[in-house]
């Protein structure tokens, strides 16, 4: 199949959507940041430094995107880390969960560095036939309202319009795409932000010895309560270290000072992370994030023209500690894949198709995201309505039941990890489950391992940097 497409950056969903289109039609790839070699972070990702976790959905939609790479294989090959979302240790809004061995590897989370999935996905993607990778910045769309033909690019100074019969936007959080609509007469796009307040701080440690099992352990926010909502994420990553990022609502932000991190910690619902932390030795600094707001434009809802969409970060933003925006920029690449196979780039209604089968992962991310953040004091953009209060008293109790229920947890997990809809949390057999209450009496505290317990209690101090 001939053709040509331009994808506007080279991140995840950038070059995602590259190896997507390169079954079907030439790609160029348009990256205006140089794109290092290996393992090391480049200037368009601030966000890198923070923890990342690709979900099992985005895992298998980008095993079927590039099988031949071995993603998957060439991650745990480098270091990385496979953790089922039932037997982290964690700490919800109604307890601590209990650890359930997998059965299957459906809920395996995918830990490591964001700067080693990078390079792993570049290095697969931009050795693919058809795919070329060009330094140059886009600065404007080419055609009209009602199809777009190209990208205006910038490269070394001089402008240069670049044909194309699909421009797929994937430059992040930065696009400039509704400013480039609205120059071809077309927009306003609808838009909706619910903005927690929420900011991140993250410093890797070297795992301590005698800790090197630890799994991934989350203590998280009570999102419906009255003060601010803090959380810490501590994930196990390559060449053994542990990359932890903790987060505060307004009125509860961590800083950027060294000092402070491990104090943050401690401070948590449950001082586990702290513990962890002050027995290992800090190898960086502390990174900062305030880009942690919800916000999502429909682009499917708008009368768009022919020729372009918009994925990725590009599209919509989530709040960073559901972890789910790598993983439905995957998916998104999955469905442009399936329909360039079905009826070719250039068809008419391609772009409106693939745009509205994306939209059905971004709302499933989109509506957990802010369904937990509308709660939070001082949120702005969404106040709950009746049916949220409603439903907030069934998921808290259901949340309830999860700690002690592996059928409850489980499902859950499903839900929250994108291999199934919302729906299923309303099945009469969890419905039952949930209306009579937890099967288990509540655990007091973490369940640890004899391991981790001895760890735990033998661990001294380590030297502070």
């Amino acid at each position: 199949m001939s053709g040509h497409a331009v994808v506007v950056g080279g991140s995840v969903a950038g070059l995602l959507a590259a190896a997507a289109l390169s079954q079907s039609v030439d790609v160029t790839v348009l990256e205006r940041d140089e794109l290092p070699e290996g393992p090391l972070p480049r200037k368009g990702i601030p966000q890198s430094r923070h923890a990342h976790i690709l979900l099992p959905s985005g895992r298998a939609a980008i095993e079927e995107l590039l099988p031949a790479a071995h993603l998957r294989k060439r991650l745990l090959a480098a270091g990385a880390r496979e953790e089922s979302l039932t037997a982290m240790l964690g700490l919800g809004p109604r307890g601590w969960f209990r650890r359930w061995q997998p059965i299957t590897d459906e809920l395996l989370l995918t830990c490591c560095s964001r700067d080693l999935l990078d390079s792993a996905l570049r290095e697969a993607v931009l050795g693919t036939p058809r795919i070329t990778l060009r330094r140059a910045q886009a600065v404007a769309l080419l055609g009209t309202s009602q199809r777009v033909t190209g990208v205006r690019v910038s490269e070394d100074g001089e402008e240069e319009d670049v044909s194309a019969d699909l421009v797929v936007d994937a430059s992040g959080r930065g696009s400039r795409i509704e400013h480039w609509l609205s120059e071809l007469g077309v927009g306003p796009i609808p838009a909706d932000e619910v903005d927690s307040g929420l900011v991140y701080a993250s410093r890797v440690f070297r795992i301590p010895e005698g800790a090197e099992t630890f799994p991934l352990t989350q203590v998280g926010a009570d999102p419906v309560g009255s003060q601010p909502a803090r959380s810490g994420n501590l994930v196990p990553i390559e060449d053994g270290q542990w990359l932890v990022s903790l987060g505060g609502t307004r009125g509860g932000e961590p800083t950027d000072k060294p000092a402070e991190f491990t104090r943050f910690a401690h401070d948590l619902r449950h001082p586990l992370i702290g513990q962890l932390i002050s027995a290992a030795e800090p190898i960086s600094g502390v990174s900062l994030s305030r880009s942690t707001r919800n916000r999502r434009r429909d682009f499917h809802k708008a009368a768009m023209p022919e020729g372009v969409v918009v994925l990725g970060d590009a599209a919509a933003t989530y709040n960073p500690v559901y972890g789910q925006g790598m993983s439905v920029a995957a998916l998104s690449a999955q469905a442009l894949q399936r329909q360039a196979q079905q009826t070719g780039i250039t068809a008419p209604g391609f772009a409106r198709r693939v745009q509205q089968a994306a939209a059905k992962w971004v709302t499933a991310a989109y509506t957990l995201s802010t369904s937990q953040d509308q709660w939070v004091p001082g949120v702005v953009g969404k106040t709950p309505t009746r049916l949220d209060r409603v439903l907030s008293r069934y998921m808290s109790r259901m949340a309830l039941v999860a700690t002690t229920s592996y059928r409850v947890s489980a499902a859950m997990c499903a839900v929250t990890t994108l291999q199934a809809d919302a729906s299923r949390l309303v099945h009469p057999r969890l419905l039952l489950a949930t209306a009579n209450g937890p099967v288990l009496p509540p655990l007091e505290g973490p369940q640890l391992t004899q391991a981790e317990r001895d760890f735990l209690s033998s661990a001294e101090p380590a030297a502070s940097s």
